[in-house]
């Protein structure tokens, strides 16, 4: 496990495969085996309290600021990005430039397995990810979202929204 410039709260749990830097990670967060997360000196990544990181996820906070709120829940194979393009190639940046962006996750958002999440995209509060998607743009509160580019699948209804908080 690498650990450096880390802020760790209470009852954190950390699999010794991954590997964390650049981050402040709130209480009772747990983090499974071969998970990446990290952030930069410049831009040090954030999660919430409560949160869930499933085997084999990254979340990439190096370019641009990445705000994870509590009680979110990511499953298996994510990538989670705050910049991409052709690093490497000089010449194809002209085509294709770095994309640098933010990326937040609202309160008690849950993201399916092998979705990737893309630089400036915000997911409000109660988001749902499904399996597979590729998230390129932001949603607000209680949205169910899917496909590849996701898209609106539905809002929670008024009954589902109340259960949430009662």
């Amino acid at each position: 496990m690498i650990t450096s410039n880390i802020n760790l709260g209470q009852n954190v749990s950390i699999d010794t495969t991954a590997s964390v830097n650049n981050v402040t990670i709130g209480d009772n967060t747990k983090i499974a085996a071969n998970v990446k997360v990290f952030g930069s000196p410049s831009f040090p990544l954030q999660v919430g309290n409560n949160c869930y990181f499933g085997p084999n996820t990254l979340v990439e906070g190096y370019n641009a600021q990445v705000i994870i709120g509590n009680h979110v829940s990511f499953a298996q194979n994510i990538n989670l990005m705050s910049g991409s393009g052709p690093n490497a190639s000089e010449v194809m940046q002209r085509i294709f430039p770095i994309l640098k962006g933010e990326v937040s996750l609202g309160d008690h958002t849950w993201i399916g397995a092998s979705v990737v999440i893309m630089p400036n995209v915000s997911l409000g509060k109660y988001c749902v990810v499904a399996a597979n998607s590729f998230v390129n743009k932001s949603f607000p509160d209680y949205s169910i979202i899917g496909g590849s580019p996701a898209k609106l699948i539905r809002t929670l209804t008024q009954e589902e929204i109340k259960k949430l908080h009662e």
